[in-house]
């Protein structure tokens, strides 16, 4: 069983990544070095015969300097008590052929013989060949041994001008040594090479995806309590730094999602508490002490209102929800808010007259934009609420609308009771409530959906308040639908939260 593990344990290593990328490294330098020492050889060989073929055509001079032909035949001119021209000359003579222009041998060394004499077709061919400098044919012969000879072939003329072929030529002996050593060592060091370009390949690719695994042992290590788990960037600018941070942009995303998740839960479980409880109150109530009709319809009639007050808070978290993860969309149309706006402010002239607060509206016209009305007007009628809401009787609500540079300035003013400093900061949050100035029952819910919708729209607000002397909310809007963050996903349904 543990052969079998170790089997099993070897064919996943070969699965991997760090295997994969060694394995296409040394595939790729085995190739190269193999095309490298195919490549080289031949050049190699051609560099060592040019030499040779250099030398041959300098003893070629020499031959016609020192080879002289007489009517008793060919004569060597040179000086025998000379040394090196008496050496120059037996080097001449070692691979030496002279033949007249039928093709008969006059004179030939040793060696050449042993490479055999050329045919008579043979030395006409080569004669007959234009050859203006008379520099000779470069041919190649072998001798019974296998060695190579390189051969330069052609004419010499005697005193009139009479044609002969002459032949002479050097082992390449050494040439074929200095290539086939070349050859035995490079292939020998291949392995060796390939060995250790493996060895090198295995630990940088291993340096190579450190990021990667990190990315596995966080991802490992990640749950809903650690969701601030990230990975240093290394600082490389490549492509493993770009994969860190898009798993680090992912991370930021999922932390905000189970934030949102956690903080619904949250606030589901606080709001809900309460109405429920009320509502098990009233029935139990009712149960054990109603006696009439009556009794058991006033239990039912304050149970289903509790129950409305649940289904109203129900749909206002899922819209809240639904808007700030994205799924519902602004449905955007052209429309004059200037218009929109008075006949708000006309639609809550009475519900102001029965809490005694005056409102009025100054609005520029026209001011054309292009928004979701549908959310526009659950903006206004959230802010004209509230202002209504928390302004004691004989009090005064305004709306102002002013179209400048591109946007749409939209106040709305009261001479409320005002919101205290230390809770300006959340008058935003869902369900924050100040304690007090709520006079009435409310789901605290109101100005969240305000900022989401001016957010949703590309726009802002902002607050001013005096305690005891009223609150300014001030909300800028981009008239266009070019604005920035005008197309963000955002909610569509139709119904209004207050």
């Amino acid at each position: 069983m543990k052969a079998w593990d170790k089997i099993r344990f070897a064919l996943r290593r070969t699965r991997g990544l760090r295997f994969r990328l060694t394995l296409s490294y040394v595939v790729f330098f085995a190739l190269l070095l193999i095309m490298i020492g195919v490549l080289f050889r031949p050049a190699l060989q051609a560099i060592l015969y040019g030499q040779s073929e250099d030398t041959l055509a300098e003893e070629w001079g020499a031959v016609k300097g020192y080879l002289r032909m007489e009517a008793y035949g060919p004569d060597w001119f040179y000086d025998p008590y000379d040394p090196e021209e008496g050496f120059i000359v037996t080097r001449l003579q070692r691979v030496f052929l002279l033949a007249d222009a039928n093709g008969t041998p006059i004179s030939s060394s040793e060696i050449y013989r042993g490479l055999g004499i050329d045919s008579p077709a043979e030395i006409r061919q080569v004669l007959a060949n234009p050859d203006p400098e008379n520099k000779g044919l470069i041919l190649y012969k072998r001798d019974p041994h296998g060695v190579l000879y390189m051969i330069r072939a052609g004419r010499l003329y005697d005193r009139q001008k009479k044609v002969y072929y002459l032949a002479i030529g050097r082992s390449l002996k050494e040439e074929s040594q200095i290539l086939d050593k070349f050859t035995v060592r490079y292939f020998i060091m291949l392995p060796i090479l390939i060995a250790v370009s493996s060895l090198f390949g295995w630990f940088m690719a291993g340096r190579a995806i450190i990021p990667v695994n990190s990315l596995a042992q966080t991802a490992q290590r990640i749950s809903g309590s650690s969701l601030d788990l990230r990975i240093p960037v290394r600082g490389a600018d490549d492509e493993l730094d770009h994969l860190v941070k898009t798993f680090n942009l992912m991370m930021d995303r999922l932390k905000a999602s189970f934030d949102q998740i956690r903080q619904f839960s949250t606030d589901v479980s606080h709001e809900l508490r309460t109405p429920l409880t009320v509502i098990r109150g009233q029935l139990e109530v009712a149960l054990f002490t109603a006696q009439t009709a009556e009794q058991y319809r006033e239990a039912m009639v304050s149970a289903l209102e509790d129950v409305e007050r649940l289904a109203q808070i129900v749909r206002a978290l899922l819209l809240l929800s639904q808007s700030e993860t994205g799924q519902l969309v602004l449905q955007k149309s052209e429309f004059d808010l200037a218009t929109l706006s008075r006949d708000l402010v006309d639609e809550f002239q009475i519900p102001g007259e029965e809490k005694g607060v005056t409102i009025t509206a100054d609005v520029q016209e026209p001011c054309p934009v292009i928004a979701d009305r549908v959310q526009t007007e659950r903006l206004i009628t959230n802010l004209l609420s509230n202002a209504i809401k928390y302004t004691p009787r004989g009090g005064h609500a305004s709306l102002n609308l002013r179209c400048e540079a591109g946007d749409v300035i939209l106040t709305v003013a009261d001479t409320g009771v005002g919101i205290p400093s230390e809770h300006l900061p959340h008058i935003f949050d869902r369900f924050y409530k100040v304690p007090s100035a709520d006079p009435e029952k409310g789901l605290g819910l109101g100005l969240s959906f305000v900022a989401w919708i001016a957010r949703a729209h590309g726009g802002g607000i902002d607050v001013e308040t005096e305690p005891g002397r009223g609150t300014r909310f001030i909300v800028r809007l981009p008239i266009s639908a070019l604005a920035p963050h005008a197309d963000r996903p955002v909610m569509a349904a139709s119904e209004r939260l207050h």
